[in-house]
């Protein structure tokens, strides 16, 4: 037999971010896919739409209320999980401006949540896989295309997002040899509640649209298959590089 399957069954995957979007897609996959799921969001009203969510594929689910960017409440209730096998290090957002006008408060928050955030989640996780010895690990950084080329009004999130990028490629080196995979996820605009605000500008939606060769955005589906697959055995060879999910956004 040479085709692997992706199975998740016995594993524990934590997901940051995952009231909403592609968080919210990512785990329910990983649900569908066997995995049990350990929900971190600030919304408790998110977890509790999305555990409903996971019931109905039979799927099993941890929630935790948490900012990720309140270093000592998350540090706090990750040290009562146990066993962490997979981390979608999802947690993120944007603010577009304009290079000029770009407010030091957005560039704060962007820094502190895309980047500063997801290197601590990463690393309290890190030191949770290391202890258990047996198991292997599978970190999933979400980047996005802008992690790999640049677009106007989007210089801060490319900047947290090269930066992903960057930590994506060093912790997989220096993680190998503890049997720890870590790998990005770096989408094109996706169909999500935060993207169609933004294609309400018909001219932006144009815009985008044009620079995919494959005249389309991508589905919550298409990047939740990619995560689960870089979750599961079947991918155990990959490990410090990006999975681009663009239409052909970048290859041009």
């Amino acid at each position: 037999m040479y085709l692997q399957k992706i199975n998740l069954k016995k594993k524990y995957a934590l997901v940051t971010g995952a009231g909403k979007g592609l968080g919210r897609a990512c785990s329910i996959a990983l649900a569908e896919a066997g995995a049990t799921v350990i929900a971190l969001s600030r919304t408790q009203s998110d977890l509790d739409k999305l555990e409903k969510d996971i019931k109905k594929v039979k799927g099993k689910m941890i929630k935790i209320q948490c900012d990720v960017m309140n270093y000592q409440d998350l540090k706090e209730k990750l040290n009562k999980i146990k066993i962490i096998d997979i981390l979608v290090n999802n947690a993120g957002t944007n603010i577009p401006e304009p290079f000029e006008k770009i407010k030091q408060t957005s560039m704060n928050y962007l820094v502190d949540l895309n980047l500063k955030a997801a290197f601590n989640v990463a690393q309290l996780v890190v030191k949770k896989m290391i202890k258990n010895k047996k198991r292997s690990g599978s970190i999933i950084n979400m980047s996005s295309q802008l992690g790999h080329v640049g677009m106007i009004g989007r210089n801060v999130y490319n900047m947290t997002k090269f930066g992903i990028e960057g930590l994506t490629k060093g912790m997989g080196v220096e993680l190998a040899k503890k049997n720890i995979r870590v790998n990005s996820v770096a989408p094109t605009f996706v169909e999500t509640p935060m993207v169609k605000k933004f294609f309400k500008n018909n001219k932006f939606k144009k815009l985008v649209l044009g620079k995919i060769p494959m005249g389309k955005v991508a589905t919550e589906s298409d990047i939740a298959t990619t995560v689960c697959f870089l979750a599961s055995s079947a991918s155990s060879m990959i490990t410090g590089t990006s999975i681009i999910i663009d239409g052909g956004w970048t290859a041009q």
